[in-house]
C-alpha cells in the first residue's frame, strides 16, 4: 500500500510539472482557446487575436513603461521589488504596493483562477520562471496583450482597441496606447475612451516614459 500511493505521490508530482511545461512550450505557437477568468465572467467575451506584427509598437512599450520597467531584465520576477514587498508585509501586515512582472501577470492569466492567497502567489512564482525560461521576451509581451481584460467581457488589445477606439490594434495612437495601458490597473472601473482626470494624467505620464525611455524595450525589437 504504501508503495502504492509513494508511486501515485510521484506520478502526480510528475504531471504537475509535466502539464503545465507542455502547455508553456504550447504557447510558443498557439494562441490561448481560453483563460480562466474568462470562463468565470459573466459577461459575453470578446477574444480576438493579434498577432505582434499586427499590434502598434507603442502598445507594447507602453504597458512595460506602466506595468513592469525592468522587464527586458529580470527572469520573470522582480527580486527587488519581491524583497521589499516581503519586508513591508513582515513589519506593517499589508503591502502598499505589488510586486507581480507581466510574466507573473500572464501566469495568473494563462493559467490561475481569479483570486488573491498566498498559495496562488506561490504557485504563481514557479509558472512565471517557467514563462521566462521557455517562451521569448516578445512572445511573453505577446501573449499578455491578447489575453489581458480591458473591460467587461473585453479581452486583448484587438478586441480593447476595436471596442473602446474602433480602430485596429494596429493604429492605435501612442496616446491611445498610454491610456489602454493607464487603466490596466483596474479595467472594470476605468474607460481608455472617456478618462477620468487621473487616468488621462497617469496616461500622460505614460505616453511620455515611451518616448523618454527606449532602453527598457531592447528585447521586443520593438
Amino acid at each position: 500500500m504504501a508503495r502504492h500511493i509513494r508511486r501515485l505521490l510521484i506520478v502526480g508530482l510528475v504531471l504537475l510539472i509535466a502539464v503545465p511545461v507542455l502547455a508553456i512550450l504550447a504557447y510558443r505557437v498557439v494562441a490561448p482557446p481560453v483563460t480562466p477568468l474568462m470562463l468565470v465572467r459573466d459577461a459575453k467575451i470578446d477574444y480576438r487575436w493579434a498577432a505582434f506584427s499586427d499590434i502598434a509598437g507603442d502598445a507594447a512599450r507602453a504597458v512595460i513603461v506602466s506595468e513592469d520597467q525592468t522587464f527586458c531584465d529580470h527572469n520573470g520576477i522582480d527580486w527587488r521589488q519581491m524583497t521589499l514587498v516581503l519586508e513591508e508585509f513582515r513589519e506593517t501586515g499589508r503591502p502598499s504596493r505589488g510586486a507581480s512582472t507581466i510574466t507573473m501577470q500572464l501566469a495568473r492569466n494563462l493559467f490561475l483562477p481569479p483570486s488573491r492567497s498566498i498559495l496562488r502567489k506561490m504557485v504563481e512564482i514557479p509558472l512565471a520562471l517557467g514563462i521566462d525560461l521557455l517562451l521569448p521576451k516578445r512572445r511573453i509581451v505577446e501573449l499578455y496583450l491578447n489575453v489581458v481584460e480591458w473591460g467587461d467581457g473585453i479581452y486583448g488589445i484587438e478586441a480593447a482597441a476595436q471596442r473602446h477606439f474602433g480602430k485596429s490594434a494596429r493604429a492605435l495612437s501612442r496616446t491611445e496606447a498610454a491610456r489602454l495601458a493607464a487603466v490596466l490597473p483596474n479595467p472594470l472601473e476605468r474607460d481608455p475612451a472617456r478618462p477620468s482626470a487621473s487616468v488621462s494624467q497617469r496616461s500622460r505620464r505614460i505616453a511620455q516614459d515611451v518616448r523618454r525611455l527606449p532602453q527598457l524595450f531592447f528585447c521586443i525589437g520593438s
